[in-house]
Formats: structure tokens, sequence, C-alpha cells
């Protein structure tokens, strides 16, 4: 059995590393051709390139011989670029399962309400907006060939060498406070186990809230990392009067719980990281 990768990043790589051993052959995707060959000396994966710029003539065969995908590279204003080039390719291969990372982004505002799966998505920003019409192509390619299509909507994605703690370290950290603000957040390795989980038990069609259990006021999960760490606490800062670029305060105006229960309940995830704590304390001690 065979994995790809469309869009190596973050979560592409950390589900293809720890999944590995399941497959005989990993293929994977980056944006930059430079980066192609160091990051297949990294990770023994066969990489290609796939972006604005690079488009490896090998993907076509690749996807012939592919029994799992995984696509984590974002559409951009002209839609999914994988579907925009390989639709024809995925619909005539073997591929049975196929996985969507999509984002809790396209619930949009809900003013602080707990939702699940069953809330329509209403995106405020155009790249949730895309986001959804991405879903919806990638539903439509499963519903018309037969191929299981799952999408993950995920939350704040925090892990080894990105969380709140690297931040204090750097001196990258600012403790922003918007009255009643909480996210939701989810760790890598708890992606990963959902994933792995929805391939054991495809279900064509599915759609799954990939969160943690605690949505949280940023600020707090901020403290907690100081308080862990004793890392210096960084002044508060009012939301209004923050320096943010124009993408993370659209984070800010947008207020949800997000329930997590489907993937308990279907797929029988147990998360290893079912808050901010249990995530930050397995990390505390990263070099």
């Amino acid at each position: 059995m065979n994995l790809f990768v469309f869009g190596l990043g973050f979560t592409g790589r950390h589900f293809a590393e720890r999944a590995r051993p399941r497959f005989g052959t990993v293929r994977a995707t980056v944006t930059d051709p430079a980066a192609a060959d160091r990051v297949a000396a990294e990770t023994g994966f066969a990489m290609r390139a796939f972006g604005p710029e690079a488009d490896d003539p090998r993907i076509a065969a690749d996807l012939a011989d592919t029994d799992v995908l995984l696509v984590s590279a974002p559409p951009g204003e002209a839609g999914d670029p994988v579907l925009a080039r390989y639709a024809d390719a995925v619909a005539a291969s073997r591929i049975r399962w196929i996985g969507y990372l999509s984002t809790i982004g396209v619930y949009g505002d809900q003013g602080g309400a707990w939702i699940d799966e069953t809330a329509p998505a209403t995106p405020r920003s155009a790249r949730s907006k895309v986001r959804v019409d991405a879903e919806a192509a990638w539903l439509a390619l499963g519903a018309a060939t037969g191929k299981a299509v799952q999408v993950f909507r995920l939350s704040g994605i925090y892990g080894p060498g990105r969380n709140p703690i690297v931040k204090l370290r750097e001196g990258r950290s600012q403790r922003i406070v918007k009255a009643g603000q909480v996210f939701n957040r989810i760790h890598v390795d708890d992606i990963a186990t959902t994933l792995l989980a929805s391939i054991d038990r495809p279900r064509p069609g599915a759609i799954y809230n990939v969160t943690d259990d605690e949505p949280t006021a940023p600020q707090t999960v901020t403290e907690h990392a100081a308080a862990l760490t004793g890392l210096p606490l960084p002044p508060e800062i009012d939301f209004e009067t923050a320096d943010l670029s124009p993408m993370a305060r659209s984070f800010y105006g947008e207020n949800k719980r997000v329930r997590n229960r489907l993937i308990r309940d279907e797929l029988g995830v147990a998360l290893a990281y079912p808050t901010y704590r249990e995530g930050l304390a397995a990390l505390k001690d990263e070099p």
C-alpha cells in the first residue's frame, strides 16, 4: 500500500512520518523544487515539487500507484490546485481513501456558541470561503467516482517546534486579550491519530471536526506555558491596540467552541492531548 501527500508541511510531514510503517512507498510534494532533495534526505520519502512554479512530471504516474491520498495543500483564489491539475488522474487511479485537510474557520463566527459537524458552514474570510468550495469539490469527486473522500476540519495546530513555549523562548509571544474570545486547538499527533483511524474505518462523504476538548482564551494558554517553564510572561495587550497582521486579526473576529464527539464516537479516537495542559506538558522539555 502506497501513500501520497500533497503538501508536506508541518501536519502532512508529521502524519507521513508516523504512518511510514504502514506503507511500502511514501511520496509527497513541497512547493520549492530546491527543498525537495533536502526533505527527501531527511525523511526517506520520494519528494516531488508541486506549486505555482513547479509541477513534477512524475506526479501523474505516482497517483496511479497510490492507495491513500492526503491533501494538505491549501486552495488559492483559483480553487484547489490539486483538483485543477490532477482530478482526472485521481479519478482513474486505484486510490481508495482520500483525506482533505480543511479548517474550522469554515464555520465563521458563532458568537462563542458550541457547534458540531451539523452546523452549516458560514465562512466570513475569503480564505475560508475557498476552503468551503474545495471541500465541496473533493466530496463531489468522491461521490462521482465511488472513492472514500473524508474532510477533516482542523483547529489551531501545535506540536513539536510550533507551540506557545517556543514563542516564549524566542521572544515572539504576545499576550493578547479580547473579552470572551476562545479558540480550539489540536496537537499534531492527535491529527495523525484521527487520520489513521479514518483510513481503517473509511466513510465516504464524512466531515470531522479535529479539535481538543477545551476551547480556551489565548492569553490563558500563554500564561500556562510561562508558569510551566518559568519563562517570562509578556505583558497583556488589548486586542484593539495590538500590532497584528490582517490574517491574525481576522482569527479574533471568529469566536466559537467546536465539539469533537464524532471522531471519538465513530472513529474511536482517544486524544493523547485533550487540552492544552497535556499538550504543553509533553512539550516543555523539548530542546
